[in-house]
């Protein structure tokens, strides 16, 4: 080990090898043309998924756009190309496209499935740095992705490159991305438990409280009685409805403090007496994050939940979204 370097000189080094491989990148602008695109038709037009394929760091690599193209609305999947030998070939149909990636282009183990490739008669994308290849002249499209060095010193360690065949595949999936119309909506569909997932795909009516959880009482209901429905339902509130359970107010903390200033009598004094008249609702169809926004916004913690007949159908605090993990 050399023990010569300062921390100066590591850092500095450090900084050489983003600057090779940022200098890869900008390599791969002038040459987005007429195969990428073609590239990205194939992809649209493909009615089956995108098989990716790559050995070494270029499999790691083909790993993560197999990765992204499928959370961004074209299947994919990987394909060790090794395995691909010994049976995994058949996972191909008539119906995918093939994206080999090899930075030399001659990798063994992907020129050994070439031909099975073509009898099947699905096209072949391939990233190569090496457009005198054998893979590359044996594809449907050909993309250059080589870059003028590898940031590993002895230009052996593949750095730059996967870095380039990276950014390429990205640069792929985002167009395919836009050129599909896919919306966050379509994102969260593909990552439900992710927190865009929760976000979005959530309503309140999978978060609400229901049935015999959901704090209500009349408006002739002495106080009394009604802090004791808040009490037992552990809202932190309760809807004051009539007979058909339309809403006619909401009685909260505030409303509590406030009665209590007033010196109000816990027995005498009727709910509708000291409710808000302005209840805030919510239908079950809203998303959970927009009953989020709404709570934020009038500085409350919960929501009464109605049809669209005004009938209260449910009950939620912001406990309940936090559970569900939307806040």
């Amino acid at each position: 080990m050399n023990r010569d370097y300062t921390d100066a000189g590591l850092v500095d080094l450090g900084r050489q090898a983003l600057t090779i491989e940022i200098d890869g990148l900008r390599a791969q602008l002038p040459r987005l043309g007429a195969e990428f695109a073609r590239a990205c038709r194939i992809c649209l037009e493909c009615r089956g998924r995108i098989v990716v394929t790559g050995m070494g760091k270029s499999g790691h690599v083909g790993g993560k756009i197999a990765a992204t193209l499928a959370s961004t609305g074209t299947p994919a999947f990987f394909v060790h190309p090794g395995e691909a030998s010994h049976g995994d070939v058949g996972m191909i149909t008539r119906e995918d496209a093939v994206l080999a990636l090899s930075n030399s282009g001659e990798t063994d183990e992907i020129l050994t499935i070439v031909p099975a490739i073509k009898r099947l008669g699905v096209p072949l994308i391939a990233f190569t740095g090496n457009s005198a290849s054998a893979l590359a002249r044996l594809a449907t499209v050909h993309l250059d992705i080589g870059v003028p060095a590898e940031a590993c010193p002895l230009n052996l360690a593949p750095t730059a490159s996967t870095t380039a065949a990276l950014a390429v595949g990205d640069a792929l999936a985002v167009a395919l991305l836009k050129a599909r119309g896919f919306t966050e909506e379509d994102f969260a569909r593909s990552h439900p438990s992710g927190h865009l997932g929760r976000r979005l795909l959530l309503h309140v009516k999978d978060v609400m409280r229901t049935g015999a959880d959901i704090p209500t009482v009349r408006a002739d209901t002495p106080l009394a009685e009604g802090l004791l429905e808040v009490t037992r339902k552990g809202l932190g509130m309760t809807a004051i409805v009539d007979a058909d359970l339309r809403v006619q107010g909401v009685f909260t903390d505030g409303d509590l403090r406030r009665a209590l200033d007033r010196a109000a009598d816990l027995r005498s004094t009727r709910m509708d007496q000291v409710m808000s008249r302005r209840a805030k609702t919510v239908r079950p169809s809203m998303l959970a994050a927009e009953a989020v926004h709404l709570m934020e916004t009038h500085r409350i913690t919960s929501l009464v939940v109605v049809d669209a007949d005004e009938r209260v159908v449910g009950a939620l605090n912001v406990h309940d979204l936090l559970r569900a993990g939307v806040v």
